[in-house]
């Protein structure tokens, strides 16, 4: 099975879920189901078929969070010492070449993306273009809109 890389902010958010799930959203479904069969006829109970719904993707959600975070390989961003290099886990401050324009992203995993929050997937297109490149390189990402250029200004281990 393949490592998953993924921020220590991130596992303490998938764990986070995971513990929820296990401790509250569980029980109140097997307490949903337990009143649904407690009302008879079970062929024709909405109630009871939609708590079973709710406990299957519960128990899948568990299934899947358990299995990444066995598989994950946890990096604490703020101990790398990459030389400058942007690696997983590096913020990075580009400038856009045509509109001077600049932006801030961390590169992480799959499951902590979230652009608005300068999040990127490890494995997004500009977050590939940025890999291995060093502060003052520029990258260039192909975009929607056609070939965007941006600089590294910046590259932080936070």
């Amino acid at each position: 099975m393949a490592t998953i890389p993924i921020t220590t902010r991130g596992a303490e958010k998938l764990k986070a879920e995971l513990h929820r799930l296990k401790t509250v959203d569980r029980p109140a479904v097997i307490n949903a189901i337990a009143e649904a069969r407690a009302q008879g006829d079970l062929s024709e109970n909405a109630e009871y078929d939609a708590a079973k719904d709710r406990q299957g993707f519960i128990e899948g959600r568990i299934r899947e969070l358990e299995g990444k975070l066995a598989a994950a390989q946890v990096i604490d961003p703020a101990g790398l010492d990459a030389g400058g290099r942007v690696v997983f886990g590096a913020t990075v401050e580009l400038e856009d070449e045509d509109s001077g324009a600049t932006v801030k992203y961390q590169i992480v995993g799959e499951d902590e993306a979230d652009l608005k929050q300068g999040l990127i997937n490890i494995s997004s297109p500009i977050a590939r273009a940025l890999i291995g490149k060093e502060e003052g390189d520029t990258a260039e990402v192909q975009a929607p809109g056609g070939l965007r250029r941006y600089e590294i200004v910046a590259v932080h281990y936070i």
